[in-house]
């Protein structure tokens, strides 16, 4: 019999559609029912591929006895984590000041009020091992709800203090002088806690968190430090041999569960295989490894094939289980992988891939190269037999839900990929997954949190706002259509008229949201980058392109090069009124940016090196990327142009040839004259004028024409020709590709 969850879109509740539980989603009904039969709340926050959520579900949530002591004596709540990450934001804080630590499955109790007094996480269905029974939990709250209910509110309204009083004031009165030594503190603690025999930081479980490589990345290059980038390199070189990345099928699991990144977590998360793409582009652009592209490149693949949906959007993630068991779907037998490629080519490969009779996962085997053999190892065809032969196992459950904010970062990082390769079919899939959230998952400026056949959920977060503009400026650095700069600042906009605390910093929810017991302000950067970190970078990096147009990288700041001369420069009096609302829309976001960045450095001072996202913005915002403006010539094509230059640079392309040359709009590329070094003949589309999410975007395989080079902007030699301004400085043109 179906419970009050089966009318639900999220994958997570409807897996507990059918547990005897009488679940309520999280909503008004439920503390209703609550206050009205004078019962306690219990409320279970987890997401669908998570393991030990299935193992608590399976024994506790389908277990009739427990589930009659819950609907007796409880009025319970299932909440997808994903979802209503507010909710989770709120009761984890309560869970890790109660218990000193936090995790999935979350088990809340509280008073129909919302008011928390008593947390855990996951609970075994009887006692064991020293650990008490869930039902024995159960029985005992019950009866201490009963007879000693006074100790159990006072206990509430003691936490609830607590999560409400004013965090550490002394935060606020960083010096900026104080804040520039975030990213060498932040250094020195990423380098005390590496580990330079397996990779990684800190001891196992090891996670990703691919911001803090991409942040030593940014560090090691402009800091000139070898050290950095090397525990950079190792990092992602032991990843990509583990198990942790999946030989056979490609992408990353969550995290590893050894020190050596061999035996992993076996679910594989939308966001983390995002943000590792971003992560090996960065790494193989700053060394130029083949090696290293090549990961982000198959990792994409892994995307494309099994995490997106047919209008081009995103899924959040596949689970770790298939058969009640973790990682069954992963592992092998040597006489497995024998049968499938034959004796001969079958013992080359588990020589190769370090594959026994033994194994080397609970009598199994997890395909790895962490013996040290090639990363090129020319098995191409035996791994898509054994990727073949794996699909006919029992699936994995796939969660489906399409989330904002993780596909933003898809966005982010496919873009960022095209930049490095100049292959279009990746700013192809930019776009696409980017046309799907305008269609599906916004309004007007508004945006949604996820949507699953087409029916979206509440309104949007922190998170969705922040990464959904950064995707945008990431689209609109590799594309160079002003459509998605003009959007990025309406999003912003909406973030900041919405989340933005009048002290500093953003709220993870706003005033479009429905309240909770507290109002999270999130800085630290977990195993996602959190809303405020983002918002800094985004801040910053639209402080520096607003009015890219407009002060152009032949102009430069403090340049002497000529500006060009566009034909309609009689505009006069509306071209000063235009470059005037450019001016004060860069000094809104610069004075924004420096108030995020002022609060981010308080929030980080006791441990720099958990707001890795924060010091990226902070280390672009010292040092802005270069300004690049390439001349074309007509042997060279943009997008192989484009694949040479450096990622931390803002990048234009013109053709020499007005007549004959075509460019594809998948290049980074101002789009009229008006639009370059401050000759505007008319003013862009106000940025507070509604862009309709139905508004067509033209299709990265159209051509548009260029205009003609601006003044002062010719082919050297008749060779494509590089213009080169950073720090303040503009450097004579060139026909050498700029580093």
């Amino acid at each position: 019999m179906s419970n009050r969850l089966k009318d639900q879109s999220s994958p997570y509740l409807l897996q507990h559609a059918e547990n005897p539980v009488d679940w309520y989603p999280w909503g008004d009904e439920a503390f209703e029912k609550a206050s009205g039969e004078d019962k306690p709340v219990f409320l279970s926050i987890g997401y669908s591929t998570c393991h030990w959520c299935h193992v608590m579900a399976h024994e506790s949530f389908e277990d009739p006895e427990i589930a009659g002591i819950l609907n007796r004596y409880f009025v319970s709540v299932k909440v997808d984590r994903e979802e209503r990450p507010d909710i989770d934001s709120v009761y984890m804080e309560v869970c890790q000041a109660l218990t000193g630590s936090g995790g999935w499955p979350m088990s809340i109790f509280m008073t129909a009020g919302q008011k928390p007094f008593f947390a855990g996480t996951y609970f075994p269905a009887r006692a064991r091992y020293g650990a008490v029974g869930f039902s024995d939990l159960l029985l005992a709250i019950a009866r201490q709800w009963k007879s000693g209910r006074s100790d159990l509110l006072r206990s509430a309204e003691q936490i609830l203090s607590h999560i409400q009083s004013p965090k550490d004031t002394e935060k606020s009165s960083l010096s900026w002088e104080h804040g520039r030594n975030l990213p060498d503190e932040a250094a020195k603690q990423f380098s005390q806690s590496f580990d330079p025999a397996h990779g990684g930081f800190g001891r196992a479980p090891k996670f990703p968190t691919p911001h803090n490589l991409i942040f030593l990345t940014l560090y090691a290059r402009g800091r000139q430090d070898g050290a950095a980038m090397a525990q950079v390199l190792t990092t992602l070189d032991k990843m990509r041999r583990g198990g942790i990345f999946d030989q056979i099928g490609y992408g990353f699991s969550r995290y590893s569960t050894d020190p050596y990144f061999l035996v992993p977590h076996f679910e594989k998360m939308l966001y983390d295989n995002a943000l590792l793409i971003l992560a090996y582009t960065a790494a193989a652009k700053a060394k130029n490894s083949r090696e290293l592209l090549d990961t982000a490149e198959k990792t994409a693949d892994y995307i494309f094939r099994e995490m997106t949906g047919a209008e081009g959007e995103f899924y959040s993630a596949q689970d770790a289980d298939s058969g009640g068991e973790e990682g069954k779907y992963y592992v092998w037998s040597r006489e497995e992988i024998c049968r499938v490629l034959g004796d001969e080519r079958g013992a080359k490969f588990c020589a190769y891939f370090g594959i026994t009779e033994e194994g080397n996962f609970e009598g199994r085997n997890i395909p790895n190269l962490l013996n040290g053999n090639s990363l090129r190892d020319g098995f191409d065809k035996e791994k898509k037999a054994l990727y073949d032969y794996r699909k006919c196992r029992e699936a994995l459950h796939l969660d489906d839900k399409v989330l904002t904010a993780w596909n933003a970062l898809m966005i982010c990082a496919l873009s960022v990929l095209y930049r490095a390769t100049g292959s279009k079919r990746y700013l192809q899939a930019a776009e696409r997954a980017h046309r799907f959230i305008e269609q599906n998952l916004s309004k007007g400026s508004r945006l949604y949190v996820s949507c699953r056949n087409k029916v979206r959920s509440v309104k949007g977060f922190l998170d969705d706002y922040a990464f959904y503009t950064a995707a945008l400026l990431c689209l609109y650095e590799a594309s160079g259509k002003s459509l998605y700069l003009e959007r990025a600042e309406q999003i912003c906009g909406e973030a900041r008229s919405q989340f933005e605390a009048g002290e500093g910093g953003f709220y993870l929810y706003g005033h479009q949201n429905s309240p909770l017991i507290t109002r999270p302000k999130e800085s630290y950067d977990g195993a996602l980058p959190s809303g405020n970190s983002v918002m800094a970078y985004c801040l910053v990096r639209l402080s520096q392109l607003t009015g890219d147009s407009g002060s152009s990288a032949g102009a430069g700041a403090g340049g002497s090069r000529k500006r060009a001369d566009g034909p309609e420069n009689h505009a006069g009096a509306d071209t000063g009124d235009c470059l005037a609302k450019t001016a004060d829309r860069k000094r809104d976001y610069r004075q924004a940016a420096e108030k995020q960045l002022r609060f981010m450095a308080g929030e980080a001072r006791q441990y720099p090196m958990g707001y890795s996202l924060f010091l990226t913005a902070w280390l672009l915002y010292e040092n802005p990327p270069q300004e690049i403006t390439v001349v074309l010539s007509k042997e060279d094509s943009p997008e192989e142009i484009m694949a040479r230059l450096p990622l931390c640079s803002n990048v234009k392309i013109y053709v020499d040839n007005v007549e004959n040359a075509r460019i594809t709009e998948s290049v980074n590329c101002v789009k009229s004259v008006d639009n370059f070094s401050g000759s505007r003949g008319k003013a862009s589309p106000r940025i507070s004028e509604k862009i309709s999410p139905d508004r067509e975007m033209p299709d990265s395989s159209t051509f548009e024409r260029l205009p003609p080079c601006p003044d002062g902007y010719t082919l050297l030699n008749g060779k494509t020709t590089y213009y080169v301004c950073k720090n303040h400085t503009c450097y004579p043109p060139s026909n050498q590709i700029p580093g």
